[in-house]
């Protein structure tokens, strides 16, 4: 590279004094096209797949920082489907089994999808283990149509779809952003605004409350 370099001036000595400049520019300009002048490329990567490959690698520390962004997904996935006072303990479970199995995660940035389908599959497992859980009926939503506490409206919340009680937990429990819920689920952000808005619709028909 530097021996091209180097020639560059001695080749354009060899031309008149009104074609060298022209020529040098030129030869210039094919040296960046043809890659032997080239700046490093830089590749940016989600941090998912940063911290995973780091995990695999044996820097388990590293775990601790996906626990921290996907925490609050499971944490809302689980409380949209399984009794509040199980949920602390299933999140440590879960978080413990995707540790235990991630070298099976074969896309490394599809790790948020990953683990909200582990939660999932946890509750169902639960759910078939105990059939204990208390359920608001549809005649209690009747008999009380305000002033609702919030464990009240979780419930009505959990009898609501899979896709719109899970969105709503993540939203309005969870605190998370509706381009967050996208991205850590891996839905796209018109689907999370469709889920929200007809979540809403049918939570409102449910407490009996009249759209404004």
């Amino acid at each position: 590279m530097s021996e091209v370099i180097k020639e560059l001036p001695i080749a354009c000595t060899k031309l008149t004094k009104g074609e060298s400049m022209f020529e040098c520019e030129a030869t210039a300009e094919m040296l960046m096209m043809t890659g032997a002048v080239r700046s490093p490329e830089k590749t940016d990567e989600p941090i998912e797949v940063a911290l995973v490959r780091a995990v695999l690698e044996g820097e388990h520390d590293r775990y601790g920082r996906l626990y921290e962004m996907y925490a609050p997904l499971v944490h809302g996935i689980l409380l949209a489907r399984v009794p509040r006072d199980e949920v602390a303990d299933l999140v440590q479970d879960i978080f413990l089994h995707a540790l235990r199995k991630l070298h099976t995660l074969r896309d490394a940035k599809s790790f948020g999808p990953w683990i909200a389908m582990i939660a999932r599959n946890r509750a169902m497992d639960f759910h078939r283990a105990s059939r204990e859980t208390i359920e608001v009926t549809e005649q209690t939503a009747v008999e009380k149509p305000r002033d609702r506490t919030a464990h009240e409206v979780l419930n009505l919340i959990r009898e609501l779809p899979d896709a719109y009680r899970e969105t709503l937990v993540l939203r309005f429990v969870e605190g998370m952003t509706g381009p967050e819920i996208a991205a850590r689920v891996g839905l796209t952000p018109a689907s999370v605004r469709v889920n929200l808005h007809r979540g809403m619709k049918l939570l409102r028909q449910r407490m009996g409350v009249a759209r404004a």
